[in-house]
């Protein structure tokens, strides 16, 4: 019979004598516990894992196991334009959306846009730095919506106004 530290001698000559002359010993409630905490692993107080979790960790894992990781990511992204792009050039461009990889990020005007796309690969590296989770793989930077002429009130079929332009 394996001997156990916790266990007084008197104890073990009391089980011994119990198996030798009246058969199977009958387990005390310290023992019936004792046997319990060595069948669960990690029930015994200041073993691993029974420390409380800080609040940001047990929110991390929760947010990981439903999946919306990705999406809390992108949102934050576009809520931090501002400290990613610089205050100037969030003062001319705002974030759009992010569908299928590409953040999509209207400009004040065409020029902006233009300056803009030769900051891409800077922008890109420090969206991948901050928010690796949001998935951006590119940008794609839009002049502002140009007036179009195919449908409305004054609307005719053919070319229309654009074959008077020189």
């Amino acid at each position: 019979m394996p001997e156990q530290p916790d266990e007084s001698e008197s104890l073990r000559v009391y089980q011994h004598f119990r198996e030798v002359f009246g058969g199977q010993p009958r387990a005390t409630s310290a023992a019936r516990a004792r046997r319990r905490a060595r069948e669960r692993p990690g029930g015994e107080p200041f073993t691993p894992g029974r420390d409380p979790k800080p609040l940001g960790a047990a929110i991390d894992g929760l947010t990981t196991q439903l999946g919306w990781a990705a999406p809390l990511s992108q949102h934050e992204l576009l809520s931090s334009w501002p400290s990613i792009a610089g205050d100037e050039i969030a003062a001319h461009s705002e974030p759009v959306t992010i569908e299928h990889g590409v953040l999509q990020v209207r400009c004040e005007s065409t020029a902006w846009a233009t300056q803009l796309r030769l900051l891409r690969a800077d922008l890109v590296t420090r969206i991948l730095d901050r928010y690796p989770d949001a998935g951006v793989e590119s940008i794609r930077f839009q002049g502002p919506d140009a007036p179009t002429w195919k449908r409305g009130p004054r609307s005719i079929p053919g070319r229309g106004p654009r074959d008077t332009y020189g």
